[in-house]
């Protein structure tokens, strides 16, 4: 396995763990945080995989999912968890948007969340 592609599935794999400990926690503002994580790193290793330069500095997964010619392969719901994850990045970094966010969040929402990253991380691994 290339090593970028390597190191990029190693931290998404960590992060989707670190989601499921969130999970467990109820710190449902964290899961959501690290299910963007896992589908960005799994878009920035898909990325390297297949134009063998860095990927782009960008926390934006449409745009990584866009560059790396995978998002026009997406089904709509795949689309849809895309969507959903991507304001999760930012939002939950800022304390402004914390509170708002986080009332916006329930165990089920995030399990939910849980299990449509980890099939969409799946799915890109698949495609690799």
């Amino acid at each position: 396995m290339d090593e970028q592609l390597k190191y990029w599935l190693e931290l998404a794999e960590y992060d989707l763990e670190t989601a499921r400990v969130m999970l467990d926690g109820s710190r449902y503002l964290y899961v959501g945080f690290m299910c963007h994580q896992v589908i960005e790193k799994t878009l920035k290793g898909f990325y390297a995989a297949k134009t063998g330069e860095m990927p782009p500095y960008t926390h934006n997964l449409r745009k990584l999912a866009d560059l790396g010619a995978i998002y026009s392969q997406m089904d709509d719901q795949q689309k849809d968890t895309v969507d959903q994850l991507e304001p999760l990045n930012i939002e939950a970094l800022y304390p402004s948007y914390k509170q708002s966010l986080a009332s916006t969040l329930s165990r089920p929402f995030c399990q939910d969340h849980l299990r449509r990253t980890q099939e969409l991380h799946q799915w890109i691994k698949l495609k690799l």
